[in-house]
């Protein structure tokens, strides 16, 4: 269906992520209508499907989603958790619309309630979980794409795209292929220069695994912070050195030779020179205040 362009033919890092993923097996049934996809059995039983034939039927699932004229006209729905980051992922990259999670009965068929919707094309998931979904389109003619294992049932289905829709990894590849395809169809981005949107955004990822690795790596982060922290001052690391002498060093320093001997000021007393004492001892004489004489105050 690639019409033999190069272009749209399968290339080998495509392969490379098809055997990494697992999309080409398939499981230990098949369905008689998805026989012409498998390619042969296994000895353990289970199928194992085209992976040229997958390729082509891809292409032309986005082919046929690349023609619609209008983004939000294109529904993308799964209630499996499998899927659901998947679709999210798409239709952010696409600007198709995304269902994610458990489908309203009567979304296409009931326009009384509020989220009546009238979609020109949906893509499902998985047909068996989302029978409901596939089961209106074909009520209202509403072309369906959807992923197909070896053992699902092609009822009301319009393009099957044979791959592995039970793998997490597989489910994930598929829609990047899908909106790689579509991007590249409409011309946003180029088919020399690699998407740089990782596939591993695809994937579902379980929501305590999420947390745990968020908690260590908040823990690393603190880690790191408190390393890049400068040592805190050490109040108590001086208590055992020697105490300083503050008087010590306030005291000019003295110099080892002797001074000389200075000349006696002039104008200044001498205390230090001999003076004659007067002896307290001695007999009170001039002013006598413990006299013979005494008053009579009486």
């Amino acid at each position: 269906m690639s019409g033999n362009c190069d272009a749209l033919a399968l290339k080998e890092d495509d392969v490379k992520k098809i055997l990494a993923c697992g999309s080409h097996i398939g499981t230990s049934q098949v369905d008689y209508q998805m026989e012409q996809y498998v390619f042969k059995r296994r000895p353990d039983g289970v199928y194992v499907m085209n992976m040229r034939k997958m390729w082509e039927k891809l292409v032309f699932a986005a082919r046929a989603i690349a023609a619609i004229e209008n983004p939000a006209d294109v529904f993308v729905v799964s209630s499996r958790p499998y899927g659901q980051r998947a679709i999210l992922k798409y239709a952010a990259a696409t600007g198709a619309v995304a269902i994610a999670g458990r489908f309203t009965p009567g979304t296409f068929t009931n326009y009384i309630q509020k989220n009546f919707r009238e979609p020109r094309l949906l893509v499902i998931t998985d047909p068996r979980a989302d029978h409901q979904a596939v089961r209106e389109a074909s009520y209202v003619n509403i072309p369906v794409i959807a992923l197909c294992n070896s053992d699902t049932p092609m009822r009301n289905i319009d393009i099957a795209i044979p791959t592995n829709n039970k793998s997490i990894h597989a489910i994930g590849l598929a829609w990047w292929f899908l909106a790689r395809e579509v991007l590249r169809l409409r011309g946003t981005i180029s088919r020399e220069v690699p998407w740089e949107v990782m596939v591993d955004l695809y994937f579902y990822r379980d929501p305590e695994e999420v947390e745990k690795e968020e908690q260590a790596a908040a823990e690393r982060a603190q880690l790191a912070a408190q390393e890049a922290m400068p040592a805190a001052e050490n109040w108590g690391a001086d208590i055992n050195e020697p105490a300083q002498d503050w008087a010590a060093e306030s005291a000019p320093p003295q110099s080892t030779a002797a001074p000389a001997a200075a000349a006696p000021a002039t104008g200044f007393d001498d205390w230090s020179a001999s003076a004659p004492t007067a002896d307290w001892s001695a007999a009170p004489g001039g002013d006598q205040w413990g006299g013979d004489a005494t008053e009579n105050w009486a």
